[in-house]
């Protein structure tokens, strides 16, 4: 295309010229006029000076034209490009960030707008891929999608994540156009985008506004209604239990009217902030509104558990609040209702602690009420009972009792499961079904499950003095306890202290323990098998296993739970379930140990489909060390 410059030149050589002709023609028509006059006047060359008057008419009229034309594209040509300054100004300065790429995705051209957005300098971008922005949030399917419409459609339009040049990934709503040429071909993409960061800041803000309570910053009443009933909804898939504990503060409004709104304000985010530690992932503490609080629990559904999160929410309110030079003193009252005990649903539920709340009030304050007179006493109970195990482990009142394990084929002892058990002083022999939830529940299990470990290994090594040199001792590893990292250099420190060869040792590990986070486990379980020691599944099938994780786990024994063993051999589905596992485990090169065997029948199936290990009161049940026959049953 010819530049502005030489059109005006052009315009000007060609009137010029056309001057110039139309000069030297007059000039001459003149001069003949002049000279012929008189001939003209005798009517002489009539016919030449006619003959040139129409040639000086035509070139006249000739000229004319000439010059409009040349005025008319010269004309064209300035409003042209006036347009394209007026593009070039309107691309440069609009807001939205612009971006052109030629057929094969090569850019070629971004607006101001688009370095002031991405902070790519031009230098920077011009000839590379679009694909240098990417923020890695999309997938290869999503711009598949992306492109299709675009040669389907001719242009995309939607909500896409990219990457700025400092790293930061940002929201974009771009739209992207096809260009083509008078032959339908693809010769350009121009992608047109404008920043939703700040959008989506607002979109939060006002999310939060409508969910967090101001004063505090804890979820509000609709946030804990939305919770609830979405922990529900996963609680009756997961077959599980729930809390909802509604707290409210006693006497507070003797504070706001002795010492002022402002003061109670503080207050109220001291309590706030105090409750709140430690929360986990599962728990979600509100306030609902003036001195009301209320704490729900997605995997809390013992009555246990639930007292004794009350307890602790009630020992963080203890201590006094020191604000404005004043030591305050503030306790609470708290309601349980549980899931699905006391409701259905979310509504149901808040209902029922509101009621238990009343009734806490009701008892004197300062502590808490289930939904329910017998689940209170049944907690207060359970609570109780807690306390008197802390007192019995530090008053050495706990017993490691043993149970013989048997190798079904010989009938000889293969080795023995530490159990532990509690001689209470006044109540006798508590049975453990009645204090091992409860330790569990309190965490107390993880200090009775290292107690029971060293004193298994000092009695296994007083076993090879005695001259019992090849059997096993079998220790159970509580969830709490196998959770922790540092497990391993307790056991490590325990074998050392006690002098027991770890090829003696065997610890036994709860499906359901592995699998509530198979990584972390995985690499637990090889931890402690670097030991030297062997690992075994305890109550096998009762929860909820995977296959492909568990060819991976390091470990010698597969346990068969006890209750698929008690329909043996006559209950079809029980004996269908220990058939598989016994082949499963020994496909993996896996010993199976059966539980809960009190019948030569179930023996003799067991042994029959190669189960090779088993226990049982029909062998023997849980016996002091002493009373433990170490050459056979």
């Amino acid at each position: 295309m010819a530049s502005p410059y030489r059109s005006a030149l052009l315009v000007a050589g060609s009137y010029f010229s056309a001057s110039v002709l139309w000069w030297l023609l007059t000039g001459r028509l003149l001069n003949t006029l002049f000279d012929d006059f008189a001939a003209i006047a005798h009517g002489q060359m009539v016919s030449g000076y006619v003959w040139a008057a129409v040639s000086a008419l035509m070139l006249f009229v000739w000229r004319s034209r000439l010059l409009r034309l040349m005025g008319r594209e010269y004309r064209a040509r300035l409003a042209n490009r006036e347009r394209l300054n007026m593009a070039a100004a309107v691309f440069d300065s609009t807001l939205e960030g612009v971006l052109v790429t030629d057929a094969n995705n090569v850019i070629v051209h971004v607006n101001r707008a688009f370095i002031d957005i991405t902070g790519y300098g031009q230098d920077e971008v011009l000839g590379q891929n679009p694909s240098k922005f990417k923020s890695g949030r999309h997938d290869a399917a999503f711009y598949h999608r992306v492109y299709t419409q675009l040669n389907e459609q001719g242009q995309w339009r939607g909500e896409i994540w990219n990457r700025r040049k400092n790293g930061e990934i940002y929201p974009q709503w771009q739209t992207i156009r096809v260009v083509r040429d008078e032959f339908a071909r693809i010769t350009h993409y121009v992608a047109v985008f404008s920043d939703l960061s700040m959008a989506k800041r607002s979109e939060q803000e006002l999310a939060h506004r409508d969910h967090y309570d101001a004063l505090t910053e804890l979820p509000n009443r609709a946030l804990l209604q939305d919770r609830v009933e979405q922990g529900l909804r996963q609680a009756q898939s997961e077959k599980h239990g729930c809390t909802l504990l509604m707290i409210d503060l006693d006497y507070f409004q003797n504070i706001n009217d002795s010492y002022g709104h402002g003061l109670g304000d503080r207050v109220l985010r001291a309590v706030a902030q105090r409750l709140s530690v430690p929360l986990s992932p599962s728990q979600t503490l509100a306030r609902l509104g003036g001195d009301e609080f209320a704490l729900f629990d997605e995997h809390c559904g013992q009555l246990a558990e639930a007292a004794a999160l009350a307890r602790r929410l009630l020992d963080q309110l203890v201590e006094p609040f020191e604000l404005e030079g004043r030591s305050l003193f503030v306790s609470a009252s708290i309601g349980i209702s549980l899931f699905p005990n006391d409701a259905s649903d979310a509504e149901q539920l808040l209902r029922n602690a509101d009621s238990a709340l009343f009734k806490a009030k009701q008892s004197g304050r300062a502590g808490y009420a289930f939904y329910t007179e017998a689940l209170t006493a049944q907690a207060q109970q359970r609570l109780e009972i807690a306390t008197e195990l802390r007192r019995a482990i530090e008053q050495n009142e706990l017993r490691v009792f043993y149970q013989p394990v048997v190798n079904l084929l010989t009938g000889g002892l293969a080795g023995v499961e530490a159990l532990v058990r509690w001689q209470h002083p006044e109540r006798g022999l508590v049975p453990p079904g009645e204090f091992i939830p409860v330790a569990e529940h309190s965490g107390l299990i993880a200090d009775i499950d290292r107690w029971v470990l060293a004193e298994a290994c000092r009695q296994r090594v007083r076993w090879i003095e005695a001259g019992w040199r090849d059997g096993f001792v079998a220790v159970n590893l509580s969830s709490r306890l196998f959770g922790r990292p540092e497990v391993e250099c307790w056991v490590a420190q325990t074998l050392r202290e006690t002098g027991l060869p770890p090829a003696l040792l065997e610890l036994e590990v709860t499906e359901s323990a592995v699998m509530d986070d198979p990584d972390t486990a995985l690499e637990q379980l090889h931890r402690l098998r670097a030991l030297g020691l062997h690992l075994a599944i305890d109550d096998f099938g009762t929860g909820y296993s995977s296959l492909l994780r568990l060819k991976n786990l390091p470990v010698n024994k597969l346990k068969i739970d006890q209750g698929f063993v008690a329909g043996l051999p006559g209950d079809d589905s029980d004996a269908a379930i220990v058939r598989a596992v016994i082949v499963l485990a020994r496909s993996m090169g896996m010993t199976v140990h059966a539980e809960g065997i009190e019948h030569p029948e179930q023996a003799r199936f067991l042994l029959e489909h190669q189960c090779e290990l088993g226990q049982g009161y029909g062998f023997s049940r849980p016996v002091p060390a002493d009373q433990i026959e170490l050459k056979g049953i």
